[in-house]
């Protein structure tokens, strides 16, 4: 019985700690994003003093505060409430279907630099340009990329990079010959790398 009750008393333990870490990481994730605790009230509804209050630790985080800030940060819920075990760096991949592309997250850095690995089809070949906040690396690993960034278009070959502003018109994909696989790095404004791709002489 003793032990039966020590258990209890370690799992009771572990919950608290796990409770304990939700409002630094909320704090962390919304400082990270540049939100300020009004706007972020704006986005779920919940007062002001209420987000202070679970960022600080006073008020308990319950699943009816959890789920909308979840949505907000555009975070898994399992992200606010735990990181993934100490002494197990793998990132679990679960893919994503896009515009015909294949994505599979590299990273678990919400509201930071996030890492792709994308594989492309060679249906994807017809230029659809779009704009949106941030920076991105592009590095080509099998195939030929096709970039077309404002009036640029280019061709990139494996083992050549390209950075870029994604404010500036772009698109990227096969050249319709192949299938190409890409390594990409998203990062919000401001972070760059100091890897460029040249134009093709050809």
């Amino acid at each position: 019985m003793a032990k039966e009750d020590a258990g209890g008393d370690g799992a009771a333990e572990d919950d608290a700690s796990v409770l304990a870490s939700v409002g630094p990481r909320l704090r962390a994730l919304r400082t990270r994003r540049g939100t300020t605790l009004a706007r972020l009230a704006e986005i779920t509804g919940i007062s002001v003093s209420t987000l202070s209050r679970l960022e600080s630790g006073e008020r308990r985080p319950t699943l009816e505060l959890l789920l909308p800030l979840a949505r907000a940060h555009q975070v898994p819920l399992d992200e606010l409430v735990g990181a993934p075990p100490v002494g197990d760096p793998r990132v679990r991949l679960k893919p994503i279907r896009r515009h015909g592309a294949v994505i599979l997250p590299l990273s678990q850095n919400p509201g930071g630099l996030q890492a792709f690995k994308m594989l492309i089809p060679p249906s994807r070949s017809e230029p659809d340009l779009r704009t949106h906040e941030g920076y991105e690396w592009l590095y080509v690993l099998v195939g030929r990329l096709r970039l077309v960034l404002a009036e640029h278009d280019v061709v990139l070959k494996a083992g050549e990079a390209a950075e870029f502003d994604t404010r500036v018109p772009h698109w990227f994909g096969s050249t319709g010959e192949a299938a190409v696989e890409v390594l990409s790095l998203f990062g919000a404004q401001g972070e760059r790398m100091h890897v460029r791709a040249r134009p093709n002489g050809g």
